[in-house]
Order: structure tokens, then C-alpha cells, then sequence
């Protein structure tokens, strides 16, 4: 039986999310001439400047634009600071663990969206290749590194419940999603001009520059917005099984950059991600009806 228009929509919004925030991790550490701090403040500026010709359609309540603002900045400075704390594939694939949380919020924070037996398997699944990717043939993680787990840990969880929370908000325009990066990246450099003195904008090179850019028009811009629009009328439940996907594009490619060599441990955690995955999109017998349906994008 096929699906739903909504639920057609809500995944290929969901997969075209999934292909833009792959090159989150690969192109956000490569930006090493400024501080996470400074980084995320710069490019939520950049991703929020864009959304300023539609400012007429900036219609939200004040408390959907404190929480969607308040996300926007710890969730970015939490991965970002991941980054310097942990290697960027370890610290990467830890953060991946918010589709788990989406899986596992969802009942608790959402009305007639139980959870079922196989969004529990979904999760563990994905949650399984993660895990296998992220070890070297140890389970253990290395002690040095625990304040970037923590870090990336603490990303998953902000953008889990956020991603739940935002279909509890009221009905609010995509592009506020976008708008919301505005007030949060000037917070986040006034934060780095109280906190770390002067912004060095003069001393980041061009390179640097192209690749703030290249963030705040893809994973951190157009990805917001394609993400809010799968969340608002799509099942969370599935949407995070399906949200598994991306550590596996994006660990693939920050195996290509780096010249990395692919080896059976990372093929084996692709099939169970790509499994899960798979297994979250089973069609739920639940009657799940959007929670936002005045919104418009």
C-alpha cells in the first residue's frame, strides 16, 4: 500500500535534510581559524541573512521563536566545540545519536504516538552501527576524549527533543526556522566578544570564508527549513529511524576527505544502519495526525 501525500513529502523532505547535513561534520573541520564559538555565530548570521527578503512571513509566537533560537545556537556550539575536544569522526557519530532520541521522545512527548515494537528495533539497529563505526575493535571509548563525547552527547539530546518538541509549538512559517538563525548567531558573537575578546574577521582566510559560506546556504541553511517541513507532517517515529542515514553518508565522506580506507567494520555498520532505517519507515497503525496543521511554509 502506498503512502500518503503528507508522508511522501515529509520523507523526501526528510532525505534531502539527510544528503545536505552529510557534509556538516566534513566541512565544519576543516574551519579551524576561529573559535566554535565564533564559527557558529558567523555562519547561523550568514543562514539568517538569507531568510531577510521574507520577513513578511516571520510569523511565530514568542515562545517558538526562544525555543527554535535557543536549539539553533547550543545545539551548533555544542557540536562544534565536540570538534576541538574529540576526533571529528568519533565526536560525528556520538551526535548522530538525536534520531535515537527522536524515536524514544516521541511517546513521551507526543500524544497517540506510541511507541512500537519496530521503532525500538529501528533505533537499536542504527544505534548499533554507530556504535560499531565509532570503536576501533575495542568497546571502550578513550578517557582523553570524554569532553568531546560529552560535548557531541549533549548536541544529540538538544536536537532529539528539539525536533520533538518543535511539533508541540504553535504553527509557525518554514521559513522562521531560517529567520530564528538571525538573533541566534548575533547572540552567539556577542557570547565570543564577551567571553573571548575582539572578533578576528579580518584574520580569517578566504578559504575559510568560502566554507562558512557553503554552511550557512547548506547543512546549517536550506536544511533548517527542509527539516521543519519533514517534522511537520511526517512521524517522528520514522523520520528518526530514517534520520540514521546521515552519520552513514557523513562518516563516508570524512573517510573519503581524509583518505581513509573502508573497511568491513564500516560496511557492516552501514547495513545496520541502512536497516534500521529501512525498518523505521514500516507504515504505523496509529493514527498520526500532524500536530501543526495551520503551519505553512
Amino acid at each position: 500500500m502506498s503512502g500518503s501525500p503528507l508522508r511522501d513529502r515529509s520523507t523526501g523532505f526528510a532525505l534531502l535534510t539527510i544528503l545536505l547535513w552529510a557534509s556538516l561534520a566534513a566541512l565544519t573541520s576543516r574551519v579551524t581559524s576561529v573559535s566554535p564559538l565564533v564559527l557558529v555565530g558567523l555562519v547561523l548570521l550568514f543562514c539568517g541573512a538569507g531568510a531577510l527578503p521574507f520577513w513578511r512571513q516571520w510569523r511565530a509566537s514568542p515562545v517558538t521563536w526562544l525555543v527554535t533560537i535557543t536549539a539553533l545556537l547550543f545545539y551548533h556550539l555544542l557540536l562544534f566545540m565536540s570538534f576541538r575536544h574529540a576526533p571529528v569522526l568519533e565526536a560525528n557519530l556520538i551526535n548522530y545519536l538525536w534520531p535515537l532520541f527522536i524515536i524514544l521522545f516521541t511517546p513521551l512527548l507526543l500524544p497517540g504516538h506510541p511507541l512500537q515494537g519496530h521503532h525500538l528495533l529501528a533505533g537499536l539497529l542504527g544505534l548499533a552501527g554507530s556504535v560499531l563505526v565509532m570503536v576501533n575493535g575495542e568497546l571502550q571509548l578513550q578517557y582523553a576524549y570524554l569532553p568531546g563525547y560529552l560535548l557531541a552527547l549533549g548536541a544529540a539530546i538538544i536536537w532529539g527533543g528539539y525536533s520533538v518538541l518543535s511539533r508541540r509549538l504553535p504553527a509557525a512559517p518554514a521559513v522562521m526556522v531560517a529567520a530564528a538563525c538571525l538573533p541566534a548567531g548575533l547572540l552567539a558573537l556577542l557570547m565570543a566578544w564577551q567571553l573571548e575578546g575582539p572578533l578576528p574577521l579580518t584574520t580569517i582566510p578566504t578559504g575559510d570564508w568560502a566554507l562558512i559560506t557553503g554552511l550557512a546556504l547548506g547543512p546549517m541553511g536550506a536544511a533548517f527549513v527542509t527539516w521543519y517541513l519533514a517534522l511537520r507532517d511526517g512521524d517522528p517515529r520514522r523520520i528518526g529511524a530514517l534520520s540514521y542515514l546521515t552519520p552513514l553518508l557523513s562518516t563516508l565522506l570524512l573517510v573519503w576527505l581524509n583518505g581513509e580506507e573502508l573497511t568491513l567494520r564500516h560496511v557492516l555498520a552501514g547495513t545496520l544502519i541502512l536497516g534500521g532505517a529501512l525498518l523505521g519507515l514500516k507504515a504505523s497503525p496509529a493514527k498520526n495526525e500532524p500536530l501543526l496543521p495551520n503551519a505553512t511554509p
